[in-house]
């Protein structure tokens, strides 16, 4: 197994965790699920077993999340021998992943063939090629195949997997194994485009003698010093041939092989026809009619490759601007960490860390790891994973996220997870996984593609043939140039790179404003939804109840009404008690202590405060104990009608107050559900609240339809209700209870809080709880679609009017023919045009949603 390979796990259930070891290190990585583990003692079990083999370095098992993460020495152990081991503990091993970067892959042809001979290899269970990383992962079996037939597999496909050279430089070794071969790629194409225009200068300048004076006299047509002359520019043009252009040689090869054709067939037959074609003109002239045809094209073959060569390194270049998200996310990622071990604070390495560790956190420093704050208290920068460019405060208790920066205070947190268990390091997986993955769009046009290169083939021989038999004198130059630069100004990579070069911007857009979308499907899917169904609770609303109101009787405080609430709910578990105790804190009232607390089931509490009886309840309770309510019950129904929880408070038999209390409504939820109505999007809401609240609340966010009072497992069928209307529907929700609803809906959108962003159920994962996160989801995908569209127009566009241009549709009417040369500078930037116009993306802002 080569150094060019990134190991990951997956097995359903369980997550796929992806890793990447430094290209420079001797060490394999392989994460590896396991099934079967029960209790705390079944992890070291599995450790000591992979321990034990020779070559293992380290081995770490996580129960929570089920899997081992393996690095270890290939040369001395084999993926096998881990999977036995596992075995042998008795317990069972899942599947592995592998991410392989590949070599000139170009065009949707070369995705194609290359995921199509993956697939057809014993024990891979799926291939996913992908023109914007260069590279494909493939999950497979590791007890019925091997890297080297994954390698065999892929070379048989016509193409070849990219090894890079091992890391010099810093920068080098924390780059990824498919980044390091982009960048290697990329400089040896740019050696071959300079070499290539170095020797083209003087080819095209002594090319063409009867243009420039002073040579049209040296080199006179038809004389010996001209074809001598001529005879060394073939020699100067041999090596950009065999050097420059080998690239195209070796793709078409490597095609050939297997009955099949790409990008690289027409090039090498354009420059290939040229060169042989000036070869004849200089080694046996009188083969031709008249000495003016005995011409060369030596500066079409080195200007081609040039331009060509150029333009691949170019596509590249951009490609690689097209991830600039996901290393950014990578790049949030702490080195270093301050652990108290032993009473002394000590600097360690991020991986050394474990759970239960106490980390140090100090002003401008990252945090290391997900944790729960323990000591101290501070404000906390999330925007580079959730969006939200406030800082976040954070007392004893509260979650951290690692990536994130420390603002102010100092504090101390325990670490509850580390290395691939971070939040961090679960939104890489899956961005990296959704930049991977195709929008259904990009499936048609892959068929297309399929049939493109024979197509352009046959339209060049057949060109060939008519100029040859019909065409004007010289036909055999004319037939010639027209074959050339047919076949030339082709140009599957745009059309290959249309789509999946907008989704990695797209998708990392989403990830940079703490939107993960899951796949090109999601994507593509959310620009078309007209409906959207928000579950009430935890998505418009908080969550979780506050106090709202504190309404007062003649003669009565409010601050005297709260506080003997309050103290009497002190100590109460209930909901509603605690949130009337934290209502009071917030307002900084003195709570006294309550005597003779009894609850009474069904109607509220009752106690001893100061000397006075106090009652809190509901009206049965008021009416049961003969107090009587006044003007108090106007109040009870205005504040039930607005959704809250209204409780009466009796001192000493006498009517007090109210107190009430609701789930109230996040800020930004009204203004967020008006953009998505003028989107043009209906909203519906939908709960299991009895339909007063309902209403009460959807008045308050200007929400017209709702679906109250309905259970858990009738949200799904809710769901396809409105999709029977023939609707596109989005459903969102906080991802638990509303699993089954967000799996019905044609795009799932999960609430996430916190570290709570692997929600499987979704399509699309929210980190920051706000609807805003909708609104700009559909945003986002709206503008990449947009940006999609126009890239496939501009591949179609310019492949249909550069073809039948390039074959000589318009000589008949404008006396124009197009020179290979200009056929070869626009195919050149027609994939750098598209992938430049698809790194526009990284400039969208979606708009603010005021709350």
């Amino acid at each position: 197994m080569n150094e060019a390979l990134t190991n990951t796990a997956s097995s359903a259930p369980a997550h796929n965790k992806i890793s990447t070891l430094g290209s420079s290190s001797r060490l394999e990585h392989i994460d590896l699920s396991v099934g079967g583990m029960t209790c705390p003692h079944c992890p070291p079990r599995v450790e000591n077993a992979l321990r034990s083999i020779p070559g293992v370095r380290n081995a770490h098992v996580n129960l929570a999340n089920a899997y081992a993460s393996i690095d270890f020495d290939p040369a001395r152990a084999k993926v096998q021998d881990l999977v036995r081991a596992i075995r042998s503990a008795g317990y069972s091993a899942g599947t592995a992943k592998v991410r392989i970067p590949i070599k000139y892959m170009h065009c949707s042809s070369c995705v194609t063939r290359i995921e199509l001979g993956l697939q057809l290899t014993p024990g891979v269970v799926s291939a996913r090629a992908s023109l914007s990383s260069n590279a494909v992962d493939v999950e497979y079996q590791p007890e019925q195949t091997s890297f080297a037939m994954l390698r065999q597999a892929i070379e048989s496909a016509g193409h070849r997997v990219a090894e890079p050279r091992p890391a010099k430089t810093p920068e080098e070794q924390e780059a990824s194994p498919e980044d390091l071969a982009q960048r290697q790629e990329y400089r040896t194409l740019m050696r071959k485009f300079w070499f290539a225009a170095v020797i083209a200068i003087p080819v095209m300048g002594l090319s063409y003698p009867d243009l420039i004076p002073g040579l049209r006299e040296w080199m006179p047509a038809g004389s010996e010093t001209r074809r001598i002359v001529w005879a060394l520019l073939g020699v100067l043009s041999l090596p950009v041939l065999l050097w420059s252009g080998s690239q195209f040689f070796t793709g078409m090869w490597d095609a050939l092989k297997h009955r099949a054709a790409n990008m690289h067939t027409l090039i090498a037959i354009g420059i290939s026809a040229a060169f042989l074609y000036s070869i004849v003109a200089v080694a046996w002239p009188s083969l031709f009619p008249k000495m003016s045809l005995a011409e060369v094209f030596w500066d079409v073959t080195d200007v081609v490759i040039a331009l060509v060569t150029l333009g691949l390194a170019l596509e590249l270049k951009a490609k690689g601007r097209t991830s600039e998200a996901i290393k950014k996310l990578i790049g949030l990622q702490a080195k270093t960490a301050r652990v108290v071990r032993d009473g002394k604070e000590i600097d360690l390495p991020v991986e050394e860390v474990i759970v239960g560790d106490v980390a140090v956190v100090r002003p401008g420093d990252k945090v290391p790891v997900d944790g729960e704050v323990q000591e101290g208290s501070s404000s906390i920068d999330e925007s580079m994973l959730t969006g939200e460019s406030m800082p976040v405060d954070k007392q004893v208790g509260d979650e951290v996220m690692g990536g994130t920066i420390n603002k102010t205070g100092s504090f101390k947190f325990k670490a509850t997870k580390v290395g691939k268990d971070t939040a961090l390091a679960n939104i890489i997986r899956m961005v990296k996984d959704a930049q991977g993955s195709k929008a259904p769009i990009q499936r048609v046009v892959d068929a297309v593609s399929g049939y493109f290169v024979p197509a352009v083939m046959i339209l060049a021989i057949l060109s060939f043939v008519a100029w040859y038999l019909f065409g004007p004198e010289p036909r055999i130059i004319y037939a010639t140039i027209v074959l050339v630069t047919t076949l030339i100004i082709a140009c599957p990579c745009a059309l290959g790179l249309a789509t999946p070069t907008s989704l990695t911007v797209g998708i990392g857009k989403g990830a940079e404003n703490g939107i993960l979308i899951r796949s090109g499907d999601a994507l593509q899917t959310s620009q078309k939804l007209d409906a959207i169904i928000l579950d009430k609770t935890g998505t418009i609303t908080r969550g979780e109840p506050a106090l709202t109101d504190v309404v007062v009787a003649s003669g009565r405080k409010e601050e005297e009404i709260l506080r003997l609430a309050a103290s009497l709910e002190r100590g109460s578990e209930h909901p509603l008690g605690e949130a009337i105790v934290k209502g009071a804190e917030a307002r900084n009232v003195k709570l006294a202590d309550a005597e003779g607390f009894a609850a009474i089931p069904g109607q509220g509490v009752s106690g001893r405060i100061d000397g006075h009886d106090i009652l809190l309840g509901n009206a049965k309770l008021m009416r049961d104990r003969n107090v009587a309510l006044g003007a108090l019950g106007k109040d009870w129904e205005r504040l039930a009608g607005e959704g809250k929880t209204p409780m009466y408070v009796a001192i000493d038999g006498q009517p007090g107050g109210l107190v009430a209390v609701a789930d109230t409504v996040k800020p930004d939820s009204k203004a967020a559900i008006e953009t998505l109505t003028r989107l043009g999007i209906e909203v519906v809401m939908l709960t299991g609240d009895n339909e007063r609240t309902a209403k009460a609340i959807a008045r308050q966010v200007g929400i017209e339809r709702v679906l109250a009072e309905v259970l858990p497992d009738g949200k799904a069928h809710e769901v396809q209700k409105l999709q029977l209307e023939g609707k596109t529907v989005g459903m969102v929700g906080d991802g638990i209870n509303d699993a089954p609803a967000l799996a019905q809906a044609d795009v799932g959108f999960a609430i996430g809080t916190g570290t709570d962003v692997a929600i499987e159920a979704s399509d699309v994962t929210l980190i920051k709880g706000s609807l805003q996160g909708v609104v700009t989801a559909i945003e986002i995908s709206r503008a990449t679609m947009r940006n999609v569209r126009q890239n496939l127009i501009g591949a179609f566009g310019y492949n249909a009017l550069g073809i039948p241009v390039a074959m000589g549709v318009l000589y008949p009417f404008l006396g124009l023919l197009l020179s290979p040369i200009i056929a070869a500078a626009a195919m050149a930037f027609s994939s750098v045009t598209v992938v430049t116009n698809a790194n526009r993306l990284r400039f969208f802002e979606p708009k603010k949603v005021a709350s």
